[in-house]
């Protein structure tokens, strides 16, 4: 099982991470590679958004399911290794709370914004703020999620 949540978890990173610093640039920059008057800036966020909603799937999945995981193990009757665990419940925590944050209000009130048009995203400063908290939720995670793999990854070097 242990084999699986890290898996998972490290493919989880990596999307986040494809996302933003992949996906991103060529979707929001389309005129680096094409030239002018491919997408609006508008466009290319509905079409980032569509990847995101995409990805909000697996985030939740992975995190329900590393929470389950860290919640079952940490109230294991177990003396020894007390620290770690409560370290892994609390990341795993957090890193649920952040994803249901980023789900159900982050990307909902995007998609919202997003619905009635240009004026309510680019040219709103409430909509600026809450896309920039949301790309802070992402960091946060992601940095929860990292942490959370490194404590879970094997120490044992004989197993390599």
């Amino acid at each position: 099982m242990l084999n699986i949540y890290m898996f998972l978890l490290a493919m989880l990173i990596g999307m986040e991470i494809s996302a933003g610093a992949f996906v991103a640039p060529v979707i929001f920059f389309p005129q680096n590679l094409i030239g002018d008057g491919v997408l609006t800036h508008f466009q290319s966020g509905q079409m980032m958004s569509a990847i995101f909603v995409k990805l909000n799937y697996v985030l939740i999945a992975v995190s329900v399911l590393a929470f389950l995981y860290e919640t079952i193990n940490f109230f294991k009757n177990k003396i020894e290794n007390f620290n770690i665990r409560f370290s892994t419940f609390m990341l795993a925590s957090i890193n649920l709370a952040l994803a249901l944050l980023f789900i159900f209000y982050f990307t909902s009130y995007i998609l919202e914004a997003q619905k009635l048009g240009e004026i309510a995203t680019i040219q709103s400063s409430e909509f600026n703020q809450i896309h920039k908290a949301s790309e802070w939720s992402m960091k946060i995670m992601m940095i929860a999620q990292t942490i959370l793999f490194f404590i879970r990854f094997p120490k044992n070097k004989s197993n390599y």
